[in-house]
Protein backbone atom coordinates (compact mmCIF):
# COMPACT_ATOMS: atom_id res chain seq x y z
CA UNK A 1 0.00 0.00 0.00
CA UNK A 2 2.77 2.40 1.00
CA UNK A 3 4.88 1.48 -2.05
CA UNK A 4 1.85 2.02 -4.30
CA UNK A 5 1.29 5.47 -2.77
CA UNK A 6 4.95 6.48 -3.27
CA UNK A 7 4.86 5.21 -6.86
CA UNK A 8 1.69 7.22 -7.50
CA UNK A 9 3.24 10.38 -6.04
CA UNK A 10 6.37 9.97 -8.19
CA UNK A 11 4.24 9.56 -11.31
CA UNK A 12 2.20 12.66 -10.56
CA UNK A 13 5.20 14.82 -9.56
CA UNK A 14 5.92 17.53 -12.14
CA UNK A 15 9.44 17.29 -13.51
CA UNK A 16 11.60 20.43 -13.24
CA UNK A 17 8.73 22.54 -11.92
CA UNK A 18 9.50 26.24 -11.64
CA UNK A 19 13.14 27.22 -12.04
CA UNK A 20 15.09 24.50 -10.22
CA UNK A 21 18.44 22.89 -11.08
CA UNK A 22 16.88 20.40 -13.52
CA UNK A 23 15.12 23.22 -15.37
CA UNK A 24 18.34 25.25 -15.46
CA UNK A 25 20.24 22.34 -17.03
CA UNK A 26 17.58 21.92 -19.71
CA UNK A 27 17.67 25.64 -20.43
CA UNK A 28 21.43 25.29 -20.86
CA UNK A 29 21.13 22.18 -23.04
CA UNK A 30 18.42 23.60 -25.29
CA UNK A 31 20.22 26.96 -25.43
CA UNK A 32 23.33 25.19 -26.72
CA UNK A 33 21.34 23.80 -29.64
CA UNK A 34 19.26 26.95 -30.20
CA UNK A 35 22.42 29.04 -30.58
CA UNK A 36 23.85 26.71 -33.21
CA UNK A 37 20.58 26.79 -35.19
CA UNK A 38 20.41 30.60 -35.08
CA UNK A 39 24.07 31.07 -36.08
CA UNK A 40 23.82 28.48 -38.85
CA UNK A 41 20.75 30.16 -40.35
CA UNK A 42 22.43 33.56 -40.04
CA UNK A 43 25.48 32.21 -41.86
CA UNK A 44 23.36 30.76 -44.65
CA UNK A 45 21.36 33.98 -45.05
CA UNK A 46 24.33 36.38 -44.97
CA UNK A 47 27.24 34.35 -46.38
CA UNK A 48 25.16 32.00 -48.55
CA UNK A 49 27.03 28.95 -47.34
CA UNK A 50 26.94 26.40 -44.55
CA UNK A 51 29.61 26.53 -41.85
CA UNK A 52 29.87 24.68 -38.58
CA UNK A 53 28.80 26.86 -35.66
CA UNK A 54 29.21 24.15 -33.05
CA UNK A 55 31.33 24.83 -29.99
CA UNK A 56 31.87 21.16 -29.19
CA UNK A 57 33.28 18.33 -31.26
CA UNK A 58 30.34 15.96 -30.82
CA UNK A 59 26.87 17.26 -31.55
CA UNK A 60 25.27 20.61 -32.44
CA UNK A 61 26.12 22.33 -29.17
CA UNK A 62 27.57 25.76 -28.43
CA UNK A 63 28.34 26.37 -24.75
CA UNK A 64 28.40 30.14 -25.25
CA UNK A 65 24.69 30.13 -26.05
CA UNK A 66 23.85 27.51 -23.44
CA UNK A 67 25.40 29.49 -20.60
CA UNK A 68 24.06 32.67 -22.17
CA UNK A 69 20.51 31.27 -22.13
CA UNK A 70 20.86 30.44 -18.44
CA UNK A 71 22.31 33.89 -17.66
CA UNK A 72 19.54 35.67 -19.57
CA UNK A 73 16.81 33.55 -17.98
CA UNK A 74 18.07 33.95 -14.41
CA UNK A 75 18.73 37.67 -14.89
CA UNK A 76 15.67 38.73 -16.84
CA UNK A 77 12.85 36.22 -16.25
CA UNK A 78 11.53 38.32 -13.37
CA UNK A 79 10.91 41.08 -15.95
CA UNK A 80 8.71 38.85 -18.13
CA UNK A 81 5.56 40.79 -17.23
CA UNK A 82 7.20 44.20 -17.62
CA UNK A 83 7.57 46.33 -20.74
CA UNK A 84 9.58 44.86 -23.62
CA UNK A 85 12.07 47.73 -23.34
CA UNK A 86 13.25 46.54 -19.93
CA UNK A 87 14.04 43.06 -21.25
CA UNK A 88 15.72 44.42 -24.38
CA UNK A 89 17.96 46.80 -22.44
CA UNK A 90 18.81 44.11 -19.90
CA UNK A 91 19.73 41.66 -22.67
CA UNK A 92 21.69 44.38 -24.46
CA UNK A 93 24.02 44.93 -21.49
CA UNK A 94 24.13 41.39 -20.09
CA UNK A 95 24.75 39.88 -23.55
CA UNK A 96 27.47 42.42 -24.39
CA UNK A 97 29.35 41.88 -21.13
CA UNK A 98 28.95 38.11 -21.41
CA UNK A 99 30.24 38.01 -25.01
CA UNK A 100 33.23 40.15 -24.04
CA UNK A 101 34.10 37.87 -21.11
CA UNK A 102 33.72 34.70 -23.20
CA UNK A 103 36.19 36.02 -25.77
CA UNK A 104 38.61 37.11 -23.04
CA UNK A 105 38.51 33.77 -21.20
CA UNK A 106 38.92 31.79 -24.43
CA UNK A 107 42.02 33.79 -25.26
CA UNK A 108 43.48 33.38 -21.76
CA UNK A 109 42.79 29.64 -21.50
CA UNK A 110 43.29 28.41 -25.08
CA UNK A 111 45.19 31.22 -26.81
CA UNK A 112 42.43 31.49 -29.42
CA UNK A 113 39.37 33.58 -30.21
CA UNK A 114 36.28 32.55 -32.17
CA UNK A 115 35.10 36.04 -33.13
CA UNK A 116 36.89 39.30 -33.78
CA UNK A 117 35.01 42.55 -34.31
CA UNK A 118 37.85 45.07 -34.47
CA UNK A 119 36.67 46.21 -37.91
CA UNK A 120 33.09 46.68 -36.73
CA UNK A 121 31.83 50.15 -35.80
CA UNK A 122 31.68 50.85 -32.04
CA UNK A 123 33.41 47.61 -31.07
CA UNK A 124 34.95 47.02 -27.65
CA UNK A 125 38.49 45.66 -28.10
CA UNK A 126 37.16 43.47 -30.90
CA UNK A 127 35.35 41.24 -28.40
CA UNK A 128 31.85 42.64 -28.81
CA UNK A 129 30.18 45.59 -30.52
CA UNK A 130 27.12 47.78 -30.37
CA UNK A 131 25.52 45.81 -33.21
CA UNK A 132 25.93 42.48 -31.43
CA UNK A 133 24.69 43.98 -28.17
CA UNK A 134 21.53 44.89 -30.11
CA UNK A 135 21.32 41.27 -31.31
CA UNK A 136 21.64 40.06 -27.70
CA UNK A 137 18.86 42.43 -26.68
CA UNK A 138 16.58 41.16 -29.44
CA UNK A 139 17.35 37.50 -28.71
CA UNK A 140 16.73 38.08 -25.00
CA UNK A 141 13.34 39.58 -25.73
CA UNK A 142 12.34 36.72 -28.02
CA UNK A 143 13.69 34.17 -25.53
CA UNK A 144 11.94 35.54 -22.43
CA UNK A 145 8.63 36.42 -24.08
CA UNK A 146 8.15 33.59 -26.57
CA UNK A 147 10.64 30.73 -26.50
CA UNK A 148 11.28 30.12 -22.81
CA UNK A 149 7.60 29.84 -21.72
CA UNK A 150 6.93 27.25 -24.42
CA UNK A 151 10.13 25.32 -23.67
CA UNK A 152 9.40 25.38 -19.94
CA UNK A 153 5.96 23.86 -20.49
CA UNK A 154 7.40 21.12 -22.71
CA UNK A 155 10.11 20.28 -20.17
CA UNK A 156 7.58 20.00 -17.34
CA UNK A 157 5.56 17.48 -19.36
CA UNK A 158 8.46 14.99 -19.30
CA UNK A 159 7.64 12.12 -16.90
CA UNK A 160 9.53 12.74 -13.67
CA UNK A 161 11.45 9.44 -13.53
CA UNK A 162 12.39 9.66 -17.20
CA UNK A 163 13.41 13.30 -16.82
CA UNK A 164 15.72 12.66 -13.88
CA UNK A 165 17.51 9.75 -15.58
CA UNK A 166 17.77 11.56 -18.93
CA UNK A 167 19.08 14.73 -17.28
CA UNK A 168 21.93 12.93 -15.54
CA UNK A 169 22.80 11.02 -18.70
CA UNK A 170 22.99 14.29 -20.66
CA UNK A 171 25.02 15.94 -17.90
CA UNK A 172 27.61 13.16 -18.14
CA UNK A 173 27.65 13.42 -21.94
CA UNK A 174 28.08 17.21 -21.90
CA UNK A 175 30.92 16.95 -19.38
CA UNK A 176 32.65 14.40 -21.62
CA UNK A 177 32.02 16.40 -24.79
CA UNK A 178 33.20 19.66 -23.22
CA UNK A 179 36.31 18.02 -21.75
CA UNK A 180 37.38 16.28 -24.95
CA UNK A 181 36.68 19.42 -27.01
CA UNK A 182 38.64 21.66 -24.65
CA UNK A 183 41.57 19.25 -24.59
CA UNK A 184 41.57 18.95 -28.38
CA UNK A 185 41.61 22.75 -28.85
CA UNK A 186 44.33 23.14 -26.22
CA UNK A 187 46.47 20.54 -27.97
CA UNK A 188 45.75 22.29 -31.28
CA UNK A 189 47.13 25.51 -29.80
CA UNK A 190 50.24 23.61 -28.69
CA UNK A 191 50.75 22.29 -32.21
CA UNK A 192 50.31 25.80 -33.57
CA UNK A 193 53.04 26.95 -31.19
CA UNK A 194 55.38 24.18 -32.33
CA UNK A 195 55.07 22.02 -29.19
CA UNK A 196 55.81 18.40 -30.14
CA UNK A 197 53.85 15.50 -28.70
CA UNK A 198 55.50 14.47 -25.44
CA UNK A 199 53.05 11.89 -24.13
CA UNK A 200 50.64 9.21 -25.24
CA UNK A 201 47.80 11.67 -24.58
CA UNK A 202 49.33 14.20 -26.98
CA UNK A 203 49.77 11.49 -29.60
CA UNK A 204 46.13 10.43 -29.14
CA UNK A 205 44.84 13.96 -29.73
CA UNK A 206 47.21 14.53 -32.67
CA UNK A 207 45.91 11.36 -34.30
CA UNK A 208 42.19 11.64 -33.61
CA UNK A 209 41.73 15.43 -33.51
CA UNK A 210 44.17 16.90 -36.07
CA UNK A 211 44.20 20.50 -37.26
CA UNK A 212 42.13 19.60 -40.33
CA UNK A 213 39.33 18.31 -38.11
CA UNK A 214 39.45 21.33 -35.77
CA UNK A 215 39.38 23.68 -38.76
CA UNK A 216 36.23 21.99 -40.04
CA UNK A 217 34.46 22.21 -36.68
CA UNK A 218 35.78 25.66 -35.74
CA UNK A 219 36.21 27.49 -39.08
CA UNK A 220 36.32 30.92 -37.41
CA UNK A 221 38.74 30.07 -34.61
CA UNK A 222 41.88 32.23 -34.72
CA UNK A 223 45.14 31.93 -32.81
CA UNK A 224 46.16 35.12 -31.03
CA UNK A 225 49.69 36.50 -31.27
CA UNK A 226 50.49 36.04 -27.59
CA UNK A 227 48.84 32.59 -27.42
CA UNK A 228 52.21 30.81 -27.43
CA UNK A 229 53.86 30.93 -24.02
Amino acid sequence: MLNSKIHSENKSKIFAKGLNLYKIFWIFFIGCIFGVVVETLWCILTLHRYESRSGLIYGPFNLVYGVGAVAITLSLYWLRNRSNQFIFVGGFFIGGVYEYLCSLFQQIIFGTVSWEYSKTVLNIQGRTSLLYCVFWGGLSLIWIKIIYPKISNIIEKIPNNVGVILTWFLIMFMIFDSSISGAAVYRGTQRHCGVSASSSVDIFFDKHYPDSMLKKIYPNMMYVKDGCK
